[in-house]
């Protein structure tokens, strides 16, 4: 009878291990995927004219948040459907758009190309490392959910008043914490899905791309501003 029960409970947990590492393939295979459209959504970004931006910059960070808002709530709602997959892509599509002004920024400075090209390689170098241990160590980094939320609060209030207040050595130190604060959000993310918290690979995408997007921007910004060779 214990024989019985023991390789009941070994083929259960053979089941969910299979599970999770489906969803893990899964999120990984969509998250290649949605830089299709941010690629594409940047280079057309690169070409717009981004005056309004800024001209009115806090007008301009509410309306993005919320068109991002509207496609979270779209995606979480729809997120065991084909839908949940399309509105993913529209929302990296839009996120490629808005990266239009801080490309315009860096490939305007003499070794702009050279940035970014070491902003997206030091954000892959970032992304593999973490879901590295996260994947290997299979341990559950779950304990920092609640100092990571308090502190996206924190980064997103100080960022919006910064907009007014215009500080660039407050911008560099939002930019240096965020860069911190979503590598451990990336580290959370992929924990969850290694450790079956994240069963959706949809919304498991999602939440890594969001890490790994604001990792590039923030680096990017840091690379321009120790780096950038003006003219």
């Amino acid at each position: 009878m214990q024989t019985r029960f023991d390789n009941v409970m070994r083929m259960d947990g053979a089941i969910a291990v299979e599970q999770t590492n489906k969803v893990l393939r899964n999120t990984y295979m969509m998250l290649g995927l949605t830089m299709i459209p941010t690629v594409i959504g940047a280079y057309f970004g690169m070409s717009l004219n981004f005056a309004f931006a800024a001209e009115h910059p806090f007008m301009f960070a509410i309306g993005m948040l919320a068109v991002m808002m509207g496609l979270f709530f779209g995606i979480n709602a729809t997120r065991d459907s084909g839908l949940g997959l399309v509105l993913l892509l529209v929302l990296t599509g839009f996120m490629g758009l808005m990266l239009g002004p801080i490309l315009q920024v860096a490939l305007n400075l003499r070794n702009g190309a050279e940035i970014v090209g070491l902003a997206a390689g030091g954000t892959g170098a970032i992304f593999l490392t973490l879901a590295g241990i996260a994947t290997t160590t299979k341990k559950d980094f779950s304990f920092l959910g609640k100092f990571l939320m308090v502190g996206i609060v924190l980064l997103i209030l100080a960022s919006l008043a910064n907009i007014f207040f215009q500080i660039p050595a407050l911008a560099l130190t939002l930019s240096a914490v965020a860069v911190l604060l979503f590598s451990g959000f990336l580290l959370y993310d992929v924990s969850r899905v290694v450790n079956g918290g994240e069963t959706n690979y949809v919304m498991a995408t999602l939440a890594i791309y969001l890490d790994i997007y604001n990792i590039f921007v923030n680096l990017l910004q840091l690379l321009m501003a120790f780096m950038g060779e003006r003219d």
